[in-house]
């Protein structure tokens, strides 16, 4: 019976470390968030620029090499 029960002490133990290591953990990320925000409390984020818009093809256009085709037949010969 002794066994059963210091098994016992010990799991309860190992959880309370367990509980202190994560409290020790999330300090540490609400520290590094909070320095992080600090120091991007500053600078402004730009809007990216707007990418013209291109005219869709015509609908009998059929087969367009477009880049990414191209780039396919390219790794495709290898």
């Amino acid at each position: 019976m002794k066994f059963i029960q210091s098994r016992r002490a010990t799991a309860d133990a190992s959880d309370g470390k367990v509980d202190r290591r994560g409290l020790i953990v999330g300090a540490g990320v609400a520290g590094a968030a909070a320095v992080a925000t600090h120091a991007l409390r500053g600078t402004a984020v730009e809007a990216p620029e707007p990418i013209a818009a291109k005219a869709p093809p015509a609908k009998d256009a059929g087969y367009q090499a477009t880049p990414h085709v191209l780039r396919y037949y390219e790794t495709a010969k290898s």
